[in-house]
C-alpha cells in the first residue's frame, strides 16, 4: 500500500510540474536598427538618391535582397522555440522593403504583419513594428509627429504607437522610436532628442491616464545611452530596482555591459528597452524583469576592428564603400512571461 502511495505521489508531482511548465510561455520582443534598409527605386518625395543603382553607393536590387535576407537571419537567430512575437525596426524606407522582408525572405513562413510610420524625415527612413497576429492582436496604431521644424531643426522620424492584446488578454502599448542623431555634435543635437523625449513622455502619460493597469514597452534607437538627459530627465526612465512603481518607467538596458553601437573604439548603448512598473510585477500574468533583457551579440554580427582593436558590428557600408555586412547596430531583446491559470 505504501509503495502504491509513493508511486502515486511521484506521478502527481510530475504532472503538476509539467502542467506548470505548459502553463507558462515566453513572449519575445526584439529591437533592431537595420542601417538604411532602402529599396532600389527612386521616390521623388525622399532624398534616396544615394541608394539607387548606378549611384555613389553602388546599391542594387541584388544587394537590397541580400540585406533583406540577412535581416531575416538575425530575426530568426533571435528566436527561442519560435520567431520573436514583436520586432521593432529603425531605418526602413518604405512598405516595399517590409513586404519583401515578411513575404519573400526566410521570414515568409512566420506570418509576420507590420505597421510603420510615414515620417517627414529628409533621408526617407522610418520606424516599423513586425508582429505575429496569433500572439499580438492588433487594436490600433498611429504616428506621433515631432515638431522639429518649429524648433529650428530638420524633420525627424515619427514615433510609432501600436496597441494590441497578448494571449493573457492584457493590453500592451508599444512605442518604437528613432531619436535625432548626434550629427553636428552631442551637445548641439541634444535639445532635439529632448524634444522627441518630451513628445514620447506625453504619449506615455496619456496611456497611463487612459488605462487602469497600463502595460507599456518602449524600444528603439535613442542615440543616447541609458544615462542621457533625454532618457533620465525628460522620459524619466530609471534603472530597475527591487520595488517597481507602476506609474514610473524603467530602462531594462541600464547597467548592461557592452553596447549596441561602436564609434572610434568605444561602445555606446543607444538601443533601449523600457517598460513601466506594471510589467515588472512578477505576480502579473504578463511580466518581465531586467535579467531578461539582453544585447544580441551573435558572432556573425561582429568583425574585428582593424583600427581600434576588439570587435565592431559587421555593417553594410564603411563610409561609401559597400562592406556586405548586417548593420552598424546590434539588436536587443527582452522576454516576457505569459502565465496562465
Amino acid at each position: 500500500m505504501r509503495r502504491k502511495f509513493e508511486i502515486f505521489f511521484i506521478m502527481y508531482v510530475l504532472c503538476c510540474t509539467f502542467s506548470e511548465v505548459a502553463a507558462q510561455q515566453i513572449f519575445r520582443a526584439v529591437g533592431y536598427n537595420v542601417e538604411n534598409l532602402f529599396d532600389f527605386r527612386h521616390d521623388s518625395l525622399k532624398n534616396d538618391t544615394e541608394y539607387l543603382p548606378g549611384n555613389i553607393r553602388g546599391w542594387s536590387s541584388g544587394r537590397f535582397r541580400e540585406k533583406v535576407n540577412k535581416i531575416a537571419k538575425v530575426i530568426l537567430a533571435a528566436s527561442a522555440s519560435y520567431a520573436p512575437d514583436l520586432v521593432g525596426l529603425c531605418e526602413v524606407e518604405n512598405d516595399f522593403c517590409l513586404n519583401t522582408l515578411v513575404r519573400y525572405s526566410p521570414l515568409r513562413d512566420v506570418g509576420y504583419r507590420f505597421v510603420m510610420t510615414s515620417s517627414p524625415d529628409e533621408r526617407g527612413i522610418d520606424v516599423a513594428l513586425l508582429y505575429q497576429p496569433e500572439t499580438f492582436r492588433l487594436l490600433s496604431n498611429h504616428s506621433i509627429r515631432i515638431p522639429s521644424r518649429e524648433h529650428g531643426h530638420r524633420p525627424t522620424r515619427d514615433i510609432l504607437h501600436v496597441t494590441g492584446k497578448v494571449a493573457t488578454g492584457d493590453t500592451l502599448d508599444v512605442f518604437v522610436c528613432h531619436f535625432p542623431s548626434r550629427s553636428g555634435g552631442v551637445k548641439s543635437s541634444e535639445p532635439f532628442r529632448m524634444l522627441a523625449a518630451t513628445c514620447l513622455r506625453h504619449a506615455v502619460d496619456s496611456v497611463m491616464e487612459k488605462r487602469s493597469f497600463p502595460r507599456i514597452l518602449v524600444m528603439g534607437d535613442f542615440n543616447d545611452g541609458p544615462d542621457g538627459r533625454a532618457l533620465t530627465e525628460i522620459l524619466q526612465a530609471n534603472p530597475p530596482g527591487h520595488v517597481a512603481d507602476e506609474d514610473r518607467l524603467y530602462n531594462l538596458m541600464s547597467g548592461k555591459e557592452g553596447g549596441t553601437y561602436r564609434y572610434r573604439g568605444e561602445w555606446d548603448l543607444f538601443d533601449q528597452l523600457i517598460v513601466n512598473g506594471v510589467l515588472l510585477d512578477k505576480n502579473s500574468a504578463f511580466h518581465t524583469d531586467a535579467a531578461k533583457a539582453v544585447i544580441l551579440n551573435f558572432p556573425f554580427l561582429l568583425e574585428e576592428d582593424d583600427v581600434y582593436g576588439g570587435d565592431i558590428p559587421y555593417r553594410t557600408y564603411r563610409g561609401m564603400r559597400y562592406h556586405g555586412g548586417y548593420s552598424d547596430h546590434l539588436p536587443v531583446a527582452v522576454d516576457f512571461m505569459l502565465v496562465f491559470p
